[in-house]
Order: C-alpha cells, then sequence, then structure tokens
C-alpha cells in the first residue's frame, strides 16, 4: 500500500503504533456521531489499538480496505484524520478529521487522493459512500467529486438512526470530472 501525497497532506498507512495519536483524537462526538453504530461509544480506551490490531491490519494484510492517517506536511508527526478505502457493494470510502482541522478542504483533498488510488492504482469501476443526509460538510465533498445520490435509506449510526443517503460514481465519470476540473 502506498503513501500519497496532496498540495497539503500526507496520506500514510495506518499502522499499529498510531494507536496512541489517533485514542487522543479520535474520540470525540463531532467525529463519532457520523459514523455506523459497530463503533463503541462511549470509545474505550483501548478503542484504536483494538481497531487497528483487529481490523486495519488484517485487512491490509487481505487487501479488502486501505486505511491511511491524514497529516499535515509540515507537520507530517501529526495525526489529524483517517480515510478508509474498502471493498463491498455499497461502501467504498469513508473518513473523519479532527474538528480543528475541518473548514479548510483538507478532506477534499484527501478524498480525491485516495478516489484516485481506487480508480487508478486498483482499477475500480464505481465507487459508493453512504452518508448521513443531515451531515451537510460530507455531503459536499461528494457534490465537489461529482458524485449523484442514488438511493436513499435509514441506518443506525452513533447518533441514533438518521436518513442516508447513497452516493455513487463511475471510473468514467470521476476522469471526466478530474478533466474538466483541470481544463477550467
Amino acid at each position: 500500500m502506498d503513501a500519497l501525497e496532496t498540495a497539503r497532506l500526507r496520506l500514510l498507512p495506518l499502522v499499529i503504533h498510531d494507536a496512541a495519536a489517533m485514542q487522543n483524537v479520535f474520540p470525540q462526538w463531532e467525529i463519532v456521531r457520523w459514523l455506523t453504530a459497530t463503533v463503541p461509544w462511549p470509545y474505550p480506551d483501548d478503542g484504536a489499538a483494538t481497531f487497528l490490531r483487529n481490523l486495519v491490519i488484517p485487512s491490509h494484510d487481505a487487501k479488502t480496505a486501505w486505511h491511511w492517517s491524514i497529516r499535515p506536511k509540515e507537520r507530517a508527526n501529526l495525526l489529524i484524520g483517517s480515510i478508509s478505502l474498502l471493498e463491498g457493494p455499497e461502501q467504498n470510502r469513508g473518513f473523519w478529521l479532527d474538528p480543528a482541522w475541518q473548514g479548510q478542504g483538507l478532506m477534499t483533498e484527501a478524498s480525491n487522493a485516495v478516489t484516485d488510488y481506487w480508480f487508478g492504482t486498483l482499477g475500480k469501476s464505481v465507487l459508493r459512500v453512504p452518508k448521513a443526509a443531515a451531515n451537510p460538510a460530507s455531503r459536499r465533498i461528494s457534490e465537489k467529486q461529482g458524485m449523484r445520490v442514488v438511493s436513499r435509506f435509514v441506518s443506525r449510526l452513533v447518533s441514533g438512526e438518521q436518513e442516508m443517503e447513497l452516493w455513487e460514481i463511475s471510473r468514467d465519470e470521476w476522469l471526466r470530472h478530474q478533466h474538466s476540473r483541470s481544463t477550467a
């Protein structure tokens, strides 16, 4: 699995040594409220280590998921979030970012890098991303990427039952969208 770089970020493969940094940032209501109810809340003291040991490392080894830490280039030792790509029919990307770093377009930057990886390096044909309809920041990222809503449903998140949207973009649509952005 490759490290990825953007104009302002370094995306490094998550490793077990990231547990302490992740445990320090992740357990914030502003982050976990939009995640699936399988995330324990309140978050246990060993939650990050357990997640990395039991989910991240095995999925990297099996090549069924790709998980990166998000770090500012100018402070590459500082973990500020995570972004993942996942095999599966209905959920291929997930992310979270420390609220102190939100509102700067960083997650759009990270999402563009991993979406390029999904279609380019991994050769996938479609990317699907479920998200809470009530999470406008996450929805804006999908809108900026040229994705579209293909279905609506209800799901249980840490914050309770939520109206959800499934967003989708094909490889060809992504390539056209990227081309139109680069020529604009």
